[in-house]
């Protein structure tokens, strides 16, 4: 035993060594993590502006000696009883029980169902959950549970029905910090539905109008079908009386087409009812008009059926649909300049005791975002019921305004029945989530809808009646508003198309309660301030008369430019006394001491410093023998120069090894290092820029005397015109063209009338020698009366071939032909020699009941 022991002892104090160095390497990690974070809070003077910024604290400790009073929430540098870090807060003010599917009882279990302020904090729960660990101490779960589990209840009224949970919540939130708020959803069997069929009244709608009328009961009971409180209402439209839109003679005011009723904008000719029958009637007794171009009116008179909820009849709570039906298109804003009406649609309800529209010729039609604003504020769901060849302009429209859908019409509206029926099927099935947040709040959702995964989305389909669903609402504060008022804002999140909404009352947590008077912290005349000021969150808030950390410096023994510390200031448009990097004490700058005691904060202003210039390979200024920081600029010693002192100062390096001129004149020298030009002969390169690779040279100079001595070619092949131009040289003839780069030798490559290649090189090395290759490299000769031949020669053997083979197929498709012919009369039953269609004149018959007696 003693032996084992001993020989494990080693191993776990190895082991001890390892852990505690993985967790000192943890420590060391973290502390950088909050080193480097620091300065996100070390800016922030004010405890409203700390707390504004993600993971900051402030401190409100009497006298407090750190850096800076606004720090990381988790560094404890200051007493946690002086610490001011406002946490997340949610409360459930309201939480009725989701209605059941089939029996219209509640559903749940949250406090009673009426959720009189429950309080949610610490932990975590199936309804609330926390997103950041700075907040989930006081807001994820709450007493009572809710969820989706069913109870029985007392039968509910369509007042009573509920699709959504919970219904009110009050919720403090800083700002950048995400809050998890799970939202409930299930469509409850038997919620009332309002119908409001909307017809497009001119002529080419007139046998539909005629079926609607006949179909006004089937439609009733298959609404009645998928619940039992149905209510049905009916308009129509045409267009505004105005040239353009509709003729304005006199004969065609009164009746523009034969049987026509006199055109009209929008007229309501009966409210949501349950009455079906006097829908059938009221179908039925409309009359057709007539207009003159394409588009309709329709969008005054869905603007006036949303807009009138009255006059319309449309109930709070209630799904309310609006069928419009039509073979055109539509008018939007804009199209009422065509007819001299300018002023804009104002969005409001403008109806007559008779039901008809008085602004049709006074105001514009209203545009698609007018529509799909008083659609969402409505929460109306419209179905364009719309002809084969309109679908597409509308399954556009669709895409505009929330809610909608389209459908096809068939020519004749015979199919309105069914396409009611699948288009409130579709919408029902249908859950959308919506919200009225500004800019300064953010709402991201995220739902797993039916069993599947869950995803960042707002929507869920395929959904059955009393099918639970749930979303999670992720609420972010993304700043806090310039308007203190606005701190508090309500947001409703609710179902697209449904009026029941989930009340947020949200309070934006921008402001410290000890920057407030009567509040812990706040006190005015403060001795702290030397009694020239106010004490709030720890830091003085001087008067007019004085200034310093706490109050201690007079204006009157101070002159200032612009009232409080001014003189710490850079101009008059700066907001950071001392660059932001010290304090201001009595109109001078104290600069704020580095952890590292060689780096140092100087300047009348804290601007300058000698740690922030530039580097060359880490180290600071190219290190300590190349330069110093002043300032945030390099002082370079003698000898170096550049940004950051990491260039020499002479140009040595940039001299060719033979002498000559700095980069052979070719560029010029950067830090040691030459930066070849480019210029009209070509682009310089080499360490020193001797190579030009790009340059012609003398090679166009040379060709003509290389042709005419080497080849007996070019311009100058006349043997006394060479003899005469060319005397400099004398080519030697080389098998191949090779060029030695430490001979400075340069390529030249032509080619000759003949299309011929022929190749030289050329060196100046004191004379000028020239080699060049003794052969051309020409193309070989092409035979082309050889090609043509032969081609004439491949057409010809190819017909040739083609007749032959069809002559062989003909030949042998006879050959079967005849065979077969043969054998077909070889097996002929009847004589060769008679007619076979012949019958004779007689024919004979035997009674079968003749005995032969």
């Amino acid at each position: 035993m003693i032996l084992q022991r001993s020989r494990r002892c080693p191993l776990a104090l190895l082991l001890v060594v390892l852990l505690a160095a993985i967790a000192g390497q943890t420590d060391g990690q973290k502390a950088a993590n909050l080193n480097s974070n620091q300065p996100a809070c070390g800016g922030k003077d004010k405890c409203s502006s700390c707390i504004q910024t993600e993971s900051c604290a402030w401190c409100m400790q009497p006298g407090f000696k750190g850096q800076s009073r606004c720090f990381q929430a988790n560094s404890n540098q200051c007493p946690e009883e002086f610490v001011y870090n406002p946490r997340t807060d949610v409360q459930i003010l309201l939480n009725k029980n989701l209605t059941l599917a089939s029996t219209g009882y509640a559903a749940g279990g949250g406090a009673a169902g009426y959720g009189g302020g429950a309080q949610i904090s610490g932990g975590s729960s199936s309804f609330y959950q926390e997103s950041s660990s700075s907040s989930s101490s006081s807001s994820s779960s709450m007493s009572g549970s809710y969820g989706s589990q069913y109870s029985a209840g007392m039968s509910a009224s369509s007042a009573d029905i509920v699709q959504i949970m919970p219904q009110s919540v009050k919720l403090q939130l800083r700002v950048n910090e995400k809050h998890n708020l799970k939202v409930s959803y299930s469509q409850a069997g038997g919620y009332p539905v309002d119908l409001y069929y909307l017809m497009d009244l001119s002529k080419s709608m007139e046998d539909d109008k005629e079926n609607l009328s006949e179909l006004g009961d089937k439609l009733s009971e298959t609404m009645r079908s998928i619940t039992s409180n149905f209510r049905l209402g009916f308009g129509s439209f045409v267009d505004k009386v105005l040239m353009p839109y509709v003729s304005t003679i006199k004969k065609n005011l009164n009746e523009p087409c034969e049987k026509c009723s006199a055109p009209y904008g929008y007229h309501n000719a009966m409210a949501l009812s349950t009455d079906t029958y006097k829908f059938s009637q009221e179908v039925k007794s409309a009359k057709v008009s007539g207009n003159l171009d394409a588009p309709e009116g329709g969008f005054d008179a869905i603007m006036q059926a949303i807009a009138c909820r009255q006059q319309i009849g449309w109930r709070e709570q209630a799904r309310r649909l609006l069928v419009f039906s039509t073979d055109a298109g539509f008018h939007y804003a804009g199209d009422g300049k065509l007819g001299g009406v300018i002023a804009p649609n104002d969005g409001e309800c403008h109806l007559s005791p008779l039901g008809d529209y008085t602004h049709s010729t006074e105001q514009d039609y209203p545009s698609i975002s007018q529509i799909n604003q008083k659609v969402k504020d409505n929460a109306i769901n419209i179905i364009f019921a719309v002809t084969a060849s309109q679908y597409s302009v509308y399954q556009k429209l669709v895409g505009q305004i929330q809610g909608s859908s389209a459908a096809i019409l068939s020519s004749d509206s015979s199919n309105v029945v069914d396409l009611v029926r699948e288009e409130y099927a579709k919408i029902s099935s249908s859950v959308e989530m919506k919200d009225n947040a500004t800019g300064d709040v953010k709402i991201t959702y995220f739902s797993s809808c039916v069993h599947g995964p869950e995803m960042q989305t707002s929507k869920c389909d395929n959904l059955t009646v009393g099918q639970q669903v749930s979303f999670t609402a992720q609420i972010q504060v993304l700043k806090c508003p310039e308007d203190p008022r606005d701190w508090t804002q309500t947001i409703n999140i609710s179902p697209v198309g449904i009026n029941e909404t989930m009340q947020i009352q949200l309070e934006m947590l921008c402001a410290c309660p000890c920057e407030k008077p009567g509040s812990i912290g706040y006190q005015e005349h403060s001795k702290s301030c030397s009694e020239h000021g106010t004490s709030m969150c720890g830091i003085c808030n001087c008067d007019e008369n004085h200034f310093g950390n706490i109050c201690e410096c007079s204006a009157m023994d101070v002159t200032l430019k612009n009232g409080n510390d001014a003189s710490c200031r850079a101009d008059n448009n700066s907001t950071t006394d001392c660059s932001g990097r010290g304090n201001c004490v009595c109109g001078a700058c104290e600069c704020f001491k580095r952890s590292n005691p060689e780096e140092v904060i100087s300047g009348p202003l804290c601007e300058c410093d000698n740690f922030s210039c530039e580097r060359n390979k880490n180290q600071l200024c190219s290190g300590p023998d190349h330069g110093t920081c002043d300032c945030g600029r390099c002082i370079c010693k003698p000898g170096w120069t550049g940004s950051s002192c990491a260039c020499q100062a002479s140009n040595d390096t940039c001299m060719p090894p033979g002498g000559g001129e700095i980069c052979s004149g070719h560029g010029t020298c950067e830090c040691g290092v030459c930066k070849c030009t480019v210029n009209e002969q070509g682009r310089f390169s080499g360490r020193h820029c001797e190579k030009c690779p790009t340059c012609s040279g003398r090679c166009q100079e040379l060709k003509d005397c290389v042709q005419c001595q080497m080849y007996k070619t070019g311009v100058l092949k006349n043997g006394d015109d060479c003899a005469r131009n060319c005397t400099a040289f004398v080519p030697v003839g080389v098998e191949k063209v090779e060029v030695d780069e430490h001979k400075d030798e340069q390529m030249c490559t032509f080619f000759d009338e003949d299309d011929c290649k022929f190749m030289f090189k050329y060196s100046e090395q004191g004379e000028l020698i020239v080699h060049a290759q003794e052969e051309k490299e020409c193309p070989p000769k092409v035979f082309m009366l050889g090609i043509v031949l032969g081609v004439i020669a491949a057409i010809v053997l190819v017909g040739l071939a083609i007749l032959l083979l069809w002559k062989l197929l003909t030949t042998i498709h006879d050959r079967r032909e005849f065979a077969r012919f043969e054998k077909e009369r070889m097996n002929a039953k009847w004589d060769t020699g008679e007619n076979p269609i012949y019958k004779q004149a007689t024919s004979t018959f035997k009674n079968p009941m003749y005995a032969g007696k």
